[in-house]
């Protein structure tokens, strides 16, 4: 098995038990704000004993750091794909889809180091990581376009594909210059151009 190779997600017929379960979302939960912290070097070890877990209950979990890594990355993109259902419930369809884009911009800035060493340690086998969490990106924006086109709040011509080019290509831009108030400037300017009817 490769160094990358995922091997924490419990099979179907073989789903973890509930207290299982706990300690492995608390694991995700603290290795998140550790690697945003401290870049994904930070401690195992400490990452373990802050979930209140020993080190053995993450390997049996995350058998390698690379584990650990993508599984932080996929539940991060998850949860940024599941805030948008929460918009779309509280908020009109424009001020959802605005909302969550302007989000994304904050998830792209922190999530850079970690799609970096996702890359360095995972290879090629990396590019399959970030193909599953661009296709959900996509169709999360392709939800709360459509719900927008509906209503008639943002033109009709408009593809889910070029909106998320268009704000990723921002987002890598901006990360480069580390100024992310910029990106959010310059994705206001296309959040206007959706608007324009013509």
């Amino acid at each position: 098995m490769s160094q990358g190779t995922t091997t924490a997600t419990p099979s179907a017929s073989r789903p973890l038990r509930a207290d299982a379960a706990r300690n492995r979302q608390r694991l995700l939960e603290v290795a998140a704000d550790a690697f945003a912290e401290h870049g994904t070097e930070a401690s195992l070890e400490d990452i373990a004993r802050t979930a209140g877990v020993g080190v053995g209950t993450l390997y049996r979990h995350f058998p390698t750091r690379a584990d650990l890594i993508a599984e932080v990355y996929r539940a991060s993109a998850d949860e940024l794909c599941a805030d948008a259902d929460r918009l779309a419930a509280e908020l009109p369809a424009r001020d959802a889809l605005d909302a969550w884009l302007l989000g994304f911009v904050g998830y792209v800035a922190r999530k850079r180091g970690m799609a970096s060493a996702l890359k360095a340690a995972l290879g090629p086998e990396s590019a399959a990581v970030f193909h599953t969490a661009r296709g959900k990106f996509e169709a999360t924006a392709g939800r709360l376009i459509e719900a927008a086109q509906v209503d008639g709040s943002i033109r009709r011509d408009v593809e889910p594909s070029d909106v998320m080019r268009a704000v990723s290509g921002v987002c890598m831009a901006q990360a480069e210059a580390q100024d992310p108030e910029r990106a959010r400037r310059v994705i206001r300017l296309i959040l206007d151009g959706l608007r324009y009817q013509g």
